[in-house]
């Protein structure tokens, strides 16, 4: 596949934003469509390419990636219209006789720089809004995830307009010439190193960004709660991708009382969904390569493994694994895992759980298991996280409705829904006047009359 010139491409994708095509509403929703025809009529092949990276079921590819996308290109074509339109607001007093309205527009050319985790959905979910809101955009899929990536480069141009949306493949190369550019936005997913990077690229054009990163999302189980439910729920959204998703529980506090009952529940269900040796379940993920293996495998070193340890270099395979009690210092206990590694901490009482996460730096999800709505407002009230879900793990993304950023080191900005629509547009302030009732107390020559006046109207 021949490489595009990159900066060809933008001055490229530049040209078609200044003829006004994409901020056609007909257009823009014609891309969409054709982007919906991309996923549904090429699905069996996104599913294999997600096998071959990531070795993910076909439930899971479809689930958390292709029908993830679907559903987020059905949300958007029923809603562009309605988000696209002015939206008034009041006028004061001292305005009157005005109207004020915000008119949203199209940013311009913009960069998505997507994850290896979720290859699909963490380039394709910003490309949606990046097409809604009126950009002309170029994506760069990760490197790791080839078969994906290859996919993508490949069937995009045959879907979209390829004035206006580029693919480009590669690595460290590709990527650090792509941060040469002036674009007007950069959406990045990953993590903080390289976040750091992006952020001084762009801050070269003063470009502005989105960030989404991850962290240590931590996990609070209170002895009062429904246990079977909450087992089934910890263990679907910490094995999910093997491990390998951004709002995954990363560790769980739970009391000391309470550890063992809830590690048995914890273990019948993961052998429930994957069996007794997951390596043979086909609903199991592997690790993406062989360096975040040894990373995986270092973290279990001289650790307290009382479920899980197995290890397959061969076949990027670490089984569904849980470390007990290790020292704050500790590498897993310091770095995000990212992989099917849970940490359990334990508390002498729950409401330590808090001071234990207010520790650390703030996460991209929390997660709280508890039918006592007195916790739960405390949690709320007395921590800080990008997303938080109460009584369940990770489902806050299937909400269209809800935003999905970070907070602190967990990222910046926001997308999903009309929050992607807003993040690539600029909401131009619009106030339009009457020639009529133009009273002088504003112009000169002033006096005390015209400044009591004034401070009685303003």
């Amino acid at each position: 596949m021949q490489q595009l010139n990159i900066a060809d491409s933008v001055k490229e994708l530049q040209h078609t934003f200044s003829t006004g095509r994409t901020k056609d509403l007909g257009w823009r929703k014609n891309q969409l469509t054709q982007l919906k025809l991309l996923l549904t009529e090429h699905e069996g092949e996104f599913i294999t390419a997600l096998h071959q990276d990531l070795h993910k079921s076909e439930q899971e590819a479809w689930t958390s990636e292709i029908g993830f996308l679907l559903s987020d290109i059905d949300h958007t074509l029923k809603h562009l219209s309605a988000w696209a339109k002015p939206r008034s607001v009041s006028t004061p007093l001292f305005v009157q006789p005005g109207k004020s309205y915000l008119l949203p527009e199209p940013l311009g050319s913009v960069l998505i720089i997507g994850a290896w985790n979720y290859p699909l959905q963490l380039v394709v979910a910003p490309l949606v809004a990046a097409i809604a809101a009126g950009n002309c955009a170029i994506i760069k899929p990760s490197e790791l995830s080839v078969s994906t990536a290859t996919l993508l480069a490949t069937l995009i141009p045959q879907y979209l307009d390829n004035q206006a949306y580029k693919v480009v493949t590669g690595a460290v190369k590709e990527t650090t010439e792509l941060l040469q550019q002036r674009f007007d936005h950069i959406l990045y997913t990953g993590g903080e190193g390289v976040a750091k990077i992006v952020m001084r690229a762009a801050a070269e054009h003063l470009t502005p960004v989105t960030l989404e990163l991850g962290g240590k999302c931590p996990c609070i189980v209170d002895s009062n709660t429904d246990l079977s439910v909450t087992a089934s729920r910890i263990a679907w959204s910490k094995w999910m991708n093997a491990g390998q998703t951004c709002v995954a529980p990363d560790y769980v506090v739970v009391e000391k009382a309470f550890v063992d009952t809830f590690v048995a529940a914890l273990t019948t269900k993961i052998e429930a969904f994957y069996g007794s040796d997951a390596k043979q379940s086909p609903d199991y993920g592997r690790i993406i390569n062989e360096r975040h293996f040894a990373r995986l495998a270092n973290y279990l070193h001289e650790q307290n493994v009382i479920y899980g340890g197995q290890l397959d270099a061969s076949n990027k395979y670490l089984g569904p694994t849980i470390v007990l009690s290790p020292s704050a210092d500790s590498l897993v206990m310091q770095e995000e895992i990212f992989g099917p590694i849970l940490v359990i901490v334990t508390v002498d009482k729950i409401q330590q759980a808090i001071e234990l996460v207010n520790s650390r730096p703030k996460p991209l999800a929390l997660y709280l298991y508890t039918k006592n709505t007195g916790l739960e407002q405390q949690v709320l009230q007395q921590t800080s996280a990008g997303n938080v879900g109460i009584n369940d793990g990770m489902m806050f993304m299937a909400n269209p409705n809800l935003p999905f950023g970070g907070v602190g080191n967990s990222g910046m900005g926001a997308y999903h829904g009309q929050f992607g629509f807003d993040t690539f547009s600029h909401l131009k302030t619009v106030l339009k006047r009457s020639f009529l009732f133009d009273v002088a107390l504003r112009y000169p020559p002033f006096n005390s009359t015209k400044l009591n006046w004034l401070k009685k109207l303003l």
